[in-house]
């Protein structure tokens, strides 16, 4: 899993540091921790031009 990359992982100013938007049940975000191997149904592209590679 790349949160790094991702469009829900944003940086909080009130915790100062980056956190993950993205609205998770307890038992996904569990997952997440404990599996390396997780894939996060809420992945978003932080990519601009994959859309436009899509155009051409």
């Amino acid at each position: 899993m790349d949160c790094e990359n991702c469009g829900n992982y944003i940086y909080d100013e009130d915790y100062d540091e980056y956190v993950c938007q993205a609205n998770m049940d307890e038992d996904e975000y569990m997952a997440m921790l404990t599996n390396e191997r997780f894939i996060c149904p809420y992945q978003i592209s932080n990519d601009e031009y994959k859309i436009v590679r899509k155009q051409l």
